[in-house]
């Protein structure tokens, strides 16, 4: 946990980061689903027994720099997050994380949904 407050505190907006290189295919990553909006892979450091990501193609830094017009492919990614989760077999629940800045936790500057399910998940979360 304290590895990841500090990529929080650390990280900067700006430049290409790790899910453009996966979503351009430079690097693997395990993939559910991709479609021209957004692509959704596995987590390489799952916090859950089942832990996704959902990106969008389209580069958002964080939720705060979104703009109207997104306004459907920000809901495009949820459908999708909804999706995958079923296809997974979450049918007990899961829980949907979107990090904003550093304080919420966002150590990669660009929007992605994260999707945890597979066992009880407490609360509060932080």
């Amino acid at each position: 946990m304290a590895d990841e407050i500090s990529k929080a505190q650390t990280a900067r907006p700006g430049g290409d980061t790790i899910f453009g290189k996966i979503i351009r295919k430079e690097i693997p990553a395990k993939i559910i689903y991709e479609d021209e909006q957004c692509i959704a892979f596995h987590d390489v450091a799952p916090q859950a027994p089942t832990h996704f990501l959902v990106v969008p193609r389209k580069v958002i830094s964080h939720l705060s720099e979104a703009d109207p017009a997104d306004e459907v492919l920000l809901g495009h990614l949820m459908i999708i997050a909804k999706k995958c989760a079923a296809d997974l077999g979450l049918t007990k629940g899961y829980r949907l994380i979107l990090n904003e800045g550093p304080d919420g936790g966002q150590s990669v500057y660009h929007l992605h949904l994260h999707v945890l399910g597979g066992r009880q998940l407490g609360w509060p979360p932080g």
